[in-house]
């Protein structure tokens, strides 16, 4: 876990885009604070769940949503399969997506960003899973880093017929993450020599 960046800022800003709808339920999917999920309770929305992998971050979204007397639950589980069997009016996810090299860390902080090396390991699963758990006219918040493959997101959400488009971009330097793997995406040949930017994009999708 650790303190929120631009990423949850740009989801932040869609969030509070979408219309409010009396009575709305939400899932937000990996996620650390709590932030987003403060975000859409405060946006109008009636009942928030927060799922993450993390004790820590459970821990802290619980203690965030206490202190501002939101109503955000907040459980430990991995993605969907934390709420099992339930729908969602909206769903946000600012999943892990820093494309690392070697294999996927089983705890400890580096969770909440490495994502194997194309940078898809949670995001794909993420949109396996998340089609099946939009109600009717439900949406799907994501944000991630272009270097994923921003194509590859709305294509396998498209083929899973929800209604998918690019809602918001921005070029931003690199956080302490990013840095700390600059010269093994240079390598890579994921960007190229001496770039300390990247491009971070929200992506929507609409069930009919």
């Amino acid at each position: 876990m650790y303190a929120p960046q631009e990423d949850t800022r740009l989801l932040a800003r869609a969030v509070r885009d979408e219309p409010r709808t009396p009575g709305a339920v939400v899932l937000d999917v990996c996620t650390g604070t709590g932030a987003l999920a403060l975000t859409a309770a405060a946006h109008g929305a009636a009942h928030v769940t927060a799922v993450d992998l993390s004790r820590r971050a459970v821990l802290a979204a619980r203690w965030n949503a206490r202190l501002r007397g939101l109503p955000v639950r907040a459980v430990r589980g991995s993605l969907l399969s934390a709420v099992p069997g339930r729908t969602f009016d909206l769903i946000l996810s600012n999943p892990p997506y820093v494309p690392t090299p070697g294999p996927l860390p089983s705890g400890g902080a580096e969770r909440a960003w490495r994502a194997g090396e194309d940078g898809r390991a949670v995001l794909d699963e993420l949109c396996e899973g998340a089609p099946a758990a939009l109600r009717p006219g439900g949406v799907l918040l994501v944000v991630h880093s272009a270097l994923c493959g921003t194509e590859r997101t709305v294509e396998m959400l498209r083929e899973s017929g929800l209604s998918t488009r690019v809602v918001d971009r921005e070029i931003v330097p690199y956080g302490p993450v990013m840095r700390r793997h600059a010269r093994w995406l240079e390598e890579r040949g994921l960007v190229e020599p001496g770039v300390q930017k990247e491009e971070l994009v929200v992506i929507r999708a609409e069930r009919a």
